[in-house]
């Protein structure tokens, strides 16, 4: 059995997307805590079984390409299953006086922080990971109090293409204690059965 070693694009970069929508894809659907394994054993939607042999700190992010054949116009991509995002509007506070924009902006980012939260912003947003229950998360902001800016909930894979892939990684590339306890961590079948 080939043995993967190499991540050798993401399908959400615009060098691989012309090639992407020309080629027959095999999904190889991971969660996230998979996908932080540097060697794994997953089955694509074909069927085909993939051993995966990466570089220690290599992390698997949606749309990356672990196989492409051009000439028989096929790919292996993975999928990862991703949680909702907690997104937070911020651009109600351009409107705010500078120094109460900035002191909530700065409680926002303590509140996130004392939480152990990871976060991204992207323009006038700041996205953040679902790890725990909604109804914690929406406690925190309460608690805070923060008038001044909205927040909803969105499914990740509606905010992942506005993200670059380090983006992507910095949002879903880390596992949650929430989603620990909802799954058992092995993948189908042991990765030296293959190697």
């Amino acid at each position: 059995m080939e043995v993967y070693t190499k991540i050798i694009g993401n399908s959400h970069t615009p060098e691989w997307q012309p090639l992407i929508e020309k080629a027959t894809i095999d999904y190889i659907e991971l969660d996230q805590w998979n996908a932080q394994k540097s060697r794994l054993l997953a089955i694509g939607n074909s069927g085909r079984p993939y051993a995966m042999a990466f570089g220690r700190g290599t992390r698997l992010s949606d749309g990356d390409i672990i196989a492409y054949d051009n000439e028989a116009q096929t790919a292996s991509v993975v999928r990862l299953k991703l949680g909702d995002v907690l997104v937070v509007d911020l651009s109600s506070l351009m409107r705010l006086p500078r120094n109460e924009a900035i002191a909530t902006a700065i409680e926002i980012g303590h509140a996130i922080g004392n939480q152990h939260w990871a976060a991204l912003t992207r323009g006038e947003s700041l996205f953040i990971p679902l790890t725990v229950d909604r109804k914690v998360m929406l406690s925190v902001l309460h608690t805070y109090n923060f008038d001044a800016i909205s927040y909803t909930f969105r499914p990740g894979s509606e905010i992942v293409p506005f993200l670059s892939p380090s983006e992507i990684r910095t949002l879903f590339g880390s596992s949650s204690p929430h989603e620990h306890a909802n799954h058992n961590h092995q993948p189908p079948h042991h990765f030296d059965e293959y190697v």
